[in-house]
């Protein structure tokens, strides 16, 4: 019983939040440049592993220059590859997943990305964070991105209780509406840049703040 008013107050919580955001970005549009197509957002997930989003939108321009597609990357010359998302970081690991995945869904998948979680972890290099980031924008299924805002920024305001993107990711399935989640977590990456940076946030400023929905705990932990 316990358990259940528990999580039908963080499930009311959350709806709350979700209203929130909504008023603070309309408009909850992914920060990678994707134009649309789900296999160059799958290449571009498995880039911002550890490098911003900016970097990766920067580099992929001339990544798809000479990489259109999936069929062109499957026949990628690795050290070619390499040399152009040298940038993003952890490179080398980084070109043979994208050349490797993009082998398997040329062959494998008849050159469409696949559409389950099951078939997205096959692929090399492929985990939840960037099989939900496809799921929920390309799919439009119920999807949570436990990327690090989601992670900080859930914790602070009392959604979940955990640093490990699965447990947060099962934290939040439960209580934030499903038509609503992969849209939520974009909200979560504008407003953890935008207001509750994991340094010096704005919690005197913050539009949750004013509207109940944050004890200024970001504030505190930099006390």
């Amino acid at each position: 019983m316990k358990k259940n008013v528990k999580e039908e107050t963080l499930r009311t919580r959350a709806k709350a939040l979700v209203e929130a955001l909504k008023e603070v970005y309309p408009d909850a549009a992914c920060a990678l440049e994707y134009d649309g197509d789900p296999w160059r957002l799958l290449v571009m997930g498995r880039l911002s592993a550890q490098c911003t989003d900016a970097r990766v939108n920067i580099v992929c321009r001339e990544l798809f220059r000479v990489y259109p597609d999936c069929s062109a990357m499957a026949d990628a010359d690795l050290p070619t590859l390499e040399k152009l998302i040298y940038s993003c970081g952890v490179y080398r690991m980084k070109a043979a997943n994208i050349r490797d995945f993009s082998r398997m869904i040329r062959d494998d998948f008849g050159g469409t990305v696949p559409d389950t979680m099951e078939e997205l972890l096959l692929l090399p290099g492929v985990g939840r964070k960037i099989a939900n980031l496809i799921l929920g924008d390309v799919y439009h299924k119920p999807a949570i991105v436990a990327d690090t805002h989601c992670i900080r920024i859930s914790g602070r305001l009392g959604l979940a209780d955990s640093k490990d993107p699965v447990r947060v990711e099962k934290a939040l399935v439960p209580i934030v509406p499903p038509e609503e989640s992969s849209d939520f977590c974009h909200r979560l990456v504008w407003f953890g840049r935008e207001w509750c940076m994991a340094r010096s946030p704005r919690c005197k400023e913050c539009p949750l703040a004013a509207k109940d929905l944050c004890s200024g705990i970001a504030g505190n932990e930099n006390d």
